[in-house]
């Protein structure tokens, strides 16, 4: 098939980080990259952020970037990108008017809001799926008057759901949220991010120590302040917090500089140790240092961090929100805990630093359950089955149409 996923923030070539460079440049990159490997002919589609980058550029997996003209090009916030949705429209229908397609996968609303205006202006509309990563509901529950998204976001999800031809959530929970903003019956599958297990893997002789680890973005959502107040409950216990700026960044980072201040408040700053930014090979070895990954997000649309450390064999302690639901299995791989709860956090995160034998026992089962429904190939495969589906829905549409 000929596949366009459209991006517009994340560039899966970009470095990751940044601002609004994280998990979804990650999948973007592993699903087109998979696709091309099963012998598809995909392009993703992102908006130019840099005047000097070449229009077109073929990735080392097979996959070729588009860099579409969606106003300047320059980075922008991703709450900034709205504004030129109409630029981004009209780029993608001239490219699928030259090149026609057989599927539009549209990954983060924007990107869907642009997709559906490009095939609307198209003779054969191809098939349109959506993939939200993120839904604007949820944040504004969560983030209130914090919340830097254009006010037209929610609306535009909403609408989204009777324009596109098919949505793939990511985890059971956002079906929920779907339905209730108005997902009609039989029109969305679930099925989740990937993540490397090659890269990702159990080391032998892992330490049997007391080291905890929690990774990602440097915003206070992802709840560090929360995994730090409840280390001074765990004794003994030190916590690496992986992300954010680099290491030589750290000292003029206000995130991490409030992060700080807690810890000090807490008691605890000569047991936690912030390092920085780092690569995706070097995020798998440190998980591999550890004993127990953690998470404190208040919400998380899925959460790849958590799989990340199962594929690593390690026991997880998450909140009971989002993807965590559906990743991470109560007295099976880890233990889930309310957000926001410090004391819940500590008292999970003890009774597993005191007991080796179940955290090797969650740890084998974690692995195993990484491999067998969040290996990149599995995600891939399934997703191509939606695609199949959707094309011959479509053809058969069509000969009827001409008949």
């Amino acid at each position: 098939m000929r596949i366009s996923l459209v991006s517009e923030h994340a560039n899966p070539l970009a470095a990751l980080g940044g601002e609004d460079a994280g998990g979804q440049n990650v999948h973007v990159a592993q699903l087109a990259a998979g696709l091309a490997r099963r012998g598809h002919e995909v392009t993703v589609h992102t908006r130019r952020d840099r005047p000097d980058v070449p229009q077109l550029v073929r990735a080392p997996a097979g996959y070729v970037v588009d860099h579409v003209d969606a106003g300047p090009p320059e980075p922008l916030p991703k709450d900034r990108i709205a504004v030129h949705l109409d630029e981004l429209a009209d780029g993608l229908a001239e490219r699928w008017r030259q090149a026609p397609v057989d599927l539009v996968h549209a990954h983060f609303w924007m990107s869907g809001v642009a997709s559906v205006q490009a095939v609307r202006a198209l003779p054969v509309p191809p098939p349109v799926v959506q993939t939200f990563h993120a839904l604007g509901v949820v944040k504004r529950r969560h983030q209130g008057a914090a919340d830097t998204s254009p006010p037209a976001r929610i609306d535009a999800e909403r609408q989204l759901l009777h324009d596109v031809d098919h949505v793939i959530a990511t985890c059971t929970d956002e079906v929920r949220e779907l339905r209730e903003l108005g997902l009609p019956a039989g029109r969305s599958s679930v099925i989740p991010c990937g993540v490397d297990t090659t890269r990702f893997a159990p080391a032998a002789g892992r330490r049997a120590g007391r080291r905890l680890v929690t990774v990602g973005r440097m915003v206070p959502r992802k709840g560090y302040d929360t995994v730090i107040e409840a280390l001074a409950q765990v004794p003994d216990a030190e916590l690496l917090v992986v992300g954010g700026p680099s290491a030589a960044g750290l000292d003029d980072d206000p995130e991490i500089a409030r992060l700080r201040a807690v810890a000090r408040s807490a008691g605890v700053a000569d047991r936690v140790v912030f390092t920085g930014a780092v690569s995706p090979d070097e995020v798998a070895r440190v998980l591999r240092s550890c004993d127990v990954a953690v998470t404190g997000a208040w919400y998380e649309p899925f959460g790849i961090v958590p799989v990340e450390a199962m594929a690593c064999g390690l026991p997880v302690v998450a909140t009971d929100v989002g993807g965590h639901r559906d990743t991470v299995r109560p007295d099976r791989t880890g233990e889930l805990v309310p957000p926001r709860d410090p004391q819940a956090l500590a008292a999970a995160l003890g009774a597993l630093l005191d007991d080796a034998f179940r955290r090797r026992r969650y740890g084998a089962e974690a692995r195993r359950r990484a491999v067998e429904l969040y290996d990149w190939q599995t995600v891939v495969e399934r997703t191509e089955v939606v695609y199949r589906a959707l094309r011959a829905s479509a053809a058969r549409t069509a000969e009827v149409a001409g008949s």
